[in-house]
């Protein structure tokens, strides 16, 4: 999915080491307001020390948000993780876009004549 918007806030990195693997982790939360009559809000989360540095998004930026929504269940209650995965600044966006797009398919011909329905109605008539 993606969300356009202004940074608002960068939130405090939280860090810490992964009870499971023993790894360091680190992530920091961003706000983003999204434009209109009435601006609405919307907080991600950039995962990874790498992504972080790579993103490096500073307050009062424009950007394009690619991120992944997700739930989990803790104690009997469920949380919402809204994951960033890719951050399109607009200058980035048309280039972007320019390499993802798929060549177009080639043009169809129409079907011949003879498999043409011709049951004397009109052209929006159904067959049923």
């Amino acid at each position: 999915m993606d969300i356009t918007g202004i940074v608002r806030h960068a939130l405090e990195t939280k860090s810490g080491v992964s009870q499971r693997t023993g790894n360091p982790w680190c992530a920091r939360d961003y706000v983003l307001e999204i434009p209109g009559q009435y601006p609405r809000h919307f907080v991600f989360t950039v995962f990874g020390e790498d992504r972080i540095k790579q993103f490096a998004l500073k307050k009062d930026e424009e950007v394009t948000v690619q991120f992944d929504v997700d739930a989990n269940e803790y104690q009997g209650r469920w949380f919402n993780k809204v994951n960033a995965w890719n951050i399109i600044r607009p200058g980035q966006q048309a280039a972007t876009t320019q390499q993802a797009a798929p060549a177009p398919p080639p043009a169809q011909a129409a079907p011949p004549p003879s498999q043409q329905s011709n049951s004397g109605g009109s052209a929006d008539d159904l067959p049923f």
